[in-house]
């Protein structure tokens, strides 16, 4: 065998890389981010955290205690600017400041993101603040969800949901459900705008038509944190 020389690039200061964790049971939160970020110089690097087949407060809160050693599995070579936590539920349960401290027990991210956060500041830059909240998820998982989000100042006083708990089920709930789901609710003139929770629910597509037929802004979880994700790593 021989030993042949070569020559390592420098890296680009320009272009920072994201982190990003994954629920073990979303299927669609990549396929997003890779329709989102189409255009992005710079890379995303995916992690993956244990997650229960069913959505409870219980299983979200288990994950408080793997978010360290998720995090700890995202390449080390750079620091971050940003890394989100893809889970709007467990959020609510565990606390945006609580995950951003564990996220950064093990990994150098300079800010920590997650849809609940996102959303908030994403609501805050279009002026709007009191949405319709469309849901997949049981009560126990709602109740909590919203009372974050009132903690954040955005009112979800009109809100449904699909009633389901299992994740395998909720990423093949169709696209039609969640259009004529999320215009039936935000049809009500007591809302600015509408909120589609879960980052495991299927909303690219959805977004477009449900904002033709409401004349009103449609927030997702997958969109609202690519978009603060986006912001924080260019600030």
């Amino acid at each position: 065998m021989s030993y042949l020389p070569y020559e390592l690039e420098p890296d680009d200061p320009q272009v920072t890389p994201m982190g990003l964790i994954v629920l073990q049971t979303d299927e669609t939160i990549e396929p997003e981010f890779n329709a989102y970020f189409s255009d992005r110089r710079a890379p995303i690097y995916v992690s993956r955290i244990p997650s229960g087949h069913e959505v409870t407060t219980e299983t979200l809160s288990q994950m408080e205690a793997a978010l360290p050693a998720a995090a700890d599995l995202l390449p080390k070579a750079r620091p971050y600017k940003v890394v989100g936590y893809g889970c709007t539920s467990a959020s609510s349960v565990i606390g945006s400041a609580a995950v951003e401290r564990m996220v950064q027990k093990t990994c150098a991210a300079a800010r920590v993101t997650n849809p609940l956060r996102a959303a908030s500041a994403c609501a805050a830059d279009r002026g709007v603040s009191k949405f319709a909240l469309l849901s997949p998820y049981i009560e126990e998982v709602n109740e909590p969800l919203r009372k974050a989000f009132a903690e954040n100042g955005i009112e979800m006083g009109v809100f449904g949901s699909f009633g389901e708990a299992e994740e395998s089920k909720v990423v093949r709930i169709s696209r039609e459900s969640v259009v004529e789901a999320a215009v039936r609710l935000g049809a009500d003139s007591a809302v600015e705008a509408v909120f589609l929770s879960c980052t495991n629910l299927r909303t690219f597509d959805a977004i477009p038509e449900i904002e033709n037929r409401l004349g009103k802004p449609v927030l997702s979880s997958n969109q609202s944190l690519a978009w603060h994700m986006r912001h924080l790593n260019s600030a």
